[in-house]
């Protein structure tokens, strides 16, 4: 059987990276990008290369509808098709709304919901003539409750959430899922600004009583991934009993 395909956006580290090693473990050709972080997206390249699959590192901004087009068209040549789209890329902002800047605004609005559009826009013509295919987008529990102090993150990940359900409805008939993992406090780069105390009084209020790993987040993106499934258009909470 031909190997499938997966992508992931933002997988020089973290949540993206984790995810991306899941899936060439259990033997996908795997495509993989990121903005900024070449040195790390080759890194990771190594290690999924490890696993005797191929992999496609894109530097480029998914945000980017032209950039995003140019990542696709090389997913079409080396590997003919995709089966799995992950859209986990993302940064975020903390800070009062009222100090956030305009291009503050666009840049986490293109980074974490653009992109999101760019990458469904172009997945889906190669997913429909099959009549199968996977999108999995990484949100946020803010995303369902709000966070103070970052409204805007949190519009981006309800944005997600939203546009996660829409887009279940209008694919099912085409038997493509689409749900979204809503993530708590993952022990990412992204939540090591945190103070020791204030990584203490996080954890009292996480029943669990700790933070997620990256490679939980992986494990659950893969079985939807891989999974033939009736299960579409839902947010799955991720968080430890925590929202």
């Amino acid at each position: 059987m031909a190997r499938k395909t997966v992508l992931v956006t933002g997988a020089s580290r973290g949540i993206g990276k984790a995810i991306a090693v899941k899936f060439a473990k259990k033997g996908y050709n795997v495509a993989i990008t990121c903005l900024q972080r070449q040195d790390q997206l080759l890194q990771t390249q190594l290690e999924i290369e490890n696993y005797q699959v191929d992999c496609l590192s894109w530097l480029g901004d998914a945000g980017d509808f032209a950039s995003c087009s140019q990542l696709f068209e090389r997913i079409r040549k080396q590997f003919g098709t995709l089966d799995v789209l992950v859209n986990n890329a993302g940064i975020s902002y903390i800070g009062l709304l009222q100090d956030m800047k305009p291009e503050e605004w666009e840049q986490i609005m293109r980074t974490n919901l653009t992109s999101v559009f760019n990458c469904c826009r172009l997945a889906i013509p190669m997913m429909l003539p099959r009549k199968q295919g996977k999108i999995i987008n990484i949100s946020s529990v803010w995303g369902v409750c709000g966070a103070s102090c970052e409204a805007a993150y949190s519009a981006t990940k309800g944005g997600i959430n939203a546009f996660t359900k829409a887009l279940a409805k209008e694919l099912a008939p085409s038997n493509i899922q689409v749900n979204a993992i809503a993530c708590g406090a993952i022990d990412t780069e992204m939540n090591h600004f945190l103070h020791r105390e204030e990584l203490i009084s996080l954890l009292e209020e996480i029943p669990a009583g700790r933070l997620g790993r990256a490679e939980e987040v992986a494990d659950l993106a893969y079985h939807l991934g891989y999974k033939e499934s009736y299960l579409t258009g839902q947010i799955i909470g991720l968080d430890g009993g925590w929202i």
